[in-house]
């Protein structure tokens, strides 16, 4: 199982790192992993352990406005 976002699904993207010396300036691929926590929430009435973006976290904690 990738890892992703139980409740928006963000999973790792893909990217480069620049270089930041050289005459051909190469460019290193990289992988930009989402910052998922562990997370009990209610899922049809039961609490469970999840892994969740900060984002989703974030707005889960603020509630209903």
């Amino acid at each position: 199982m990738a890892r992703s976002c139980a409740i928006c699904g963000k999973v790792s993207m893909d990217g480069f790192n620049p270089q930041s010396s050289g005459m051909n300036r190469v460019r290193a691929h990289r992988r930009f992993q989402p910052n998922l926590q562990p997370m009990t929430i209610v899922e049809s009435g039961k609490s469970v352990k999840a892994l969740v973006c900060t984002r989703c976290q974030r707005t889960i904690s603020r509630g209903p406005r």
